[in-house]
Formats: structure tokens, sequence, C-alpha cells
């Protein structure tokens, strides 16, 4: 029986991941990709507590309709960060930041 617990631990472990590669790396690509994890690590626990909360013997799915939203911003933030990416790329033909940030100055 996989229990609340389960998705709280799957999104927590992803949440995780997805802080150290932000942290850790220095390519914006895979840094946007990490913060994408941790908003899918968001979206896994809100479905798990929205999965749980029982309302009259039925799982209460109200905030299914708010991670619906969140992946249809995600979607925009994906169309507009990537335009962002190959902008930088095209200019200063890196995507490390370390060199981005060097060059600004």
């Amino acid at each position: 029986m996989i229990t609340l617990n389960h998705y709280l631990f799957v999104s927590g472990a992803l949440f995780a991941l997805g802080l150290a590669g932000v942290v850790v790396r220095r390519n914006i690509i895979i840094i946007f990709m990490c913060l994408e994890m941790m908003l899918s690590a968001a979206n896994l626990a809100l479905v798990g507590f929205s999965r749980f909360r029982v309302t009259d013997g039925l799982p209460d799915y109200a905030a299914h309709s708010l991670v619906f939203f969140t992946i249809t911003v995600a979607a925009a933030e994906v169309a507009v960060g990537l335009a962002v990416i190959v902008a930088l790329y095209r200019t200063r033909q890196s995507v490390e930041v370390d060199t981005i940030t060097r060059m600004q100055g």
C-alpha cells in the first residue's frame, strides 16, 4: 500500500536532487532542468496531499487544478527560459554561468 509518506519521500528526494543541481552545476541549461525538477517535486507533493485528503469518502481533487495551472506556467517558463538561454549563447558563445557573469563587468 502506497502511503502519503511514500509520495513525500519521492518528492523530497527529487527536490533535493534539483536543489543540489542548482547549487553545484555551472551550466545554465542543467540549472534550468534542475529548477524544473524542483517544480515537479512540488507538484508531486501537492498531488499526494490532495490524494490523501478524504472528504465524504472520496479523495479531494481540488489541488489537481492548481497542479494543472503550475504545469501550464512551467511550460510558459520553459519557452521563455530557453529563448533567453539561446539569446545568451548567441551573444556570449557560452552557457556557463561563470563565463556570462565575468563578461558582464
